[in-house]
């Protein structure tokens, strides 16, 4: 199962009850971190996401209001002990940010692990997760990130006894990893329909967002503006409107949408909630604090 939780769903500026974009995924023990802005820490406690757990941070681009918390929420995890290495992603550009933010956060007692997305594209695995990022369309580079568990097939116990493999061996092929001189394959059937969540801010509605997000259990997809009367600003500085959310969740088939990244205009959550229930009768407008645990499909 995955737990996902919306740490804040601001955007430019943090207000009292608001916090700037942030969202966490934790599968199992392990946590990622979705940007880290400003308040970013605070959320987390507030919210029950263990800080200490935090295995990665996948940034989608450089504006202050994504990493501006990445200074203090390292500080914290050194005076928490932490000793692991800690993988942080973003588009190119990222290892001059974390030079610039290590001068200000300090020597830290573990292993910054720098993952530069070339063209904001690439594929990687944490102990969460696969994770497959891609490129959006704003203002400048940013990515996308669509996090799977996988899920493997159904194990038979009958090949399992017919190819003599010991009861003892039977946990670990299920976890699809050999063992004995045995492979998963010979005792799993095809695998199965995984978990699929989809992490799209700062960006307009595009065809990578789309296809990335194709039939995905939950998309959280920037909802700058909640009226359509500020679709030319959405243009200029590469946002999306909640009506355009709601568009792209319906043409994704995706199963859930939320909408975050609020402009601080945006005080009243309905009307945009509205919006884009008109083409995704289910979506839900994001609020900090928000969460949910995904579960695989029942069989």
């Amino acid at each position: 199962m995955m737990t996902v939780t919306l740490l804040g769903t601001g955007g430019t500026q943090p207000l009292p009850n608001r916090a700037l974009a942030s969202a966490a995924i934790t599968v199992g023990g392990s946590t990622v971190l979705l940007d880290c802005g400003e308040g970013t820490q605070t959320a987390a406690r507030r919210w029950g996401v263990s800080i200490y757990r935090i295995d990665a941070v996948l940034l989608t681009h450089y504006h202050g209001d994504h990493i501006f918390g990445l200074p203090g929420l390292w500080q914290t995890m050194a005076a928490m002990g932490r000793t692991a290495p800690l993988t942080i992603a973003g588009p190119p550009g990222l290892e001059e940010i974390i030079s610039a933010f290590r001068a200000a956060a300090g020597p830290l007692p573990f292993e910054l692990r720098l993952i530069e997305l070339a063209e904001c594209r690439g594929k990687f695995s944490l102990p969460a997760g696969e994770v497959e990022a891609f490129p959006l369309s704003h203002r400048v580079p940013c990515c996308g990130y669509a996090l799977t568990l996988p899920r493997a097939g159904r194990f038979d116990p009958v090949r399992a006894r017919a190819a003599g493999i010991p009861v003892p061996y039977w946990k670990v092929l299920q976890r699809g990893e050999a063992v004995g001189g045995f492979t998963p394959s010979q005792v799993l059937g095809p695998a199965r329909r995984g978990l699929k969540v989809v992490y799209g801010t700062d960006t307009r509605p595009c065809e990578a967002l789309c296809t990335a997000a194709r039939e995905a259990d939950l998309l959280l997809m920037d909802a700058t503006y909640a009226d359509d009367a500020d679709l030319d600003k959405a243009k200029r500085y590469g946002h999306a409107t909640c009506r355009e959310s709601g568009e792209l969740a319906a043409r994704a088939c995706v199963r859930r949408l939320w909408l975050t990244h609020y402009s601080a205009a945006v005080t009243d959550l309905a009307p945009g909630q509205a919006a884009a229930r008109e083409a995704f009768p289910d979506a839900c407008a994001g609020q900090d604090g928000m969460t949910i645990t995904l579960n695989f499909d029942a069989e």
